[in-house]
């Protein structure tokens, strides 16, 4: 306990900066490249042989596929906005803990 009240400062310190680091690995990790990746066109791929199949068969197919298709997008941006707010976070516990570690501490 001793210890962690003599080197109190340099430990908020060290936390604030590993979070700041955690956030912007974070961020550039899932921001989205230039281009389609691999899987982009796996997919449109998919869709474009569903859309061929889709013709040649009933609706009822073709209206379960739009179902699951909304479903997928909206887990989608559910997610991103889950990392968004993961990597905002971050980001304002990093500052916040390195600003604290600053303030000048009356005794």
């Amino acid at each position: 306990m001793e210890f962690f009240i003599k080197n109190k400062i340099v430990i908020i310190r060290t936390v604030g900066f590993l979070m700041l680091l955690v956030g912007f690995a974070i961020h550039f990790w899932v921001t989205p490249k230039e281009g389609l990746s691999k899987n982009e066109i796996a997919a449109a791929n998919v869709a474009r042989m569903e859309a061929v199949v889709s013709r040649g068969s009933g609706q009822s197919s073709k209206s379960q596929k739009k179902d699951d298709s909304k479903f997928l997008e909206t887990l989608k941006n559910t997610q991103k906005k889950q990392i968004q707010y993961l990597t905002i976070l971050s980001m304002i516990f990093g500052v916040g803990f390195l600003a604290y570690s600053f303030i000048p501490k009356r005794d």
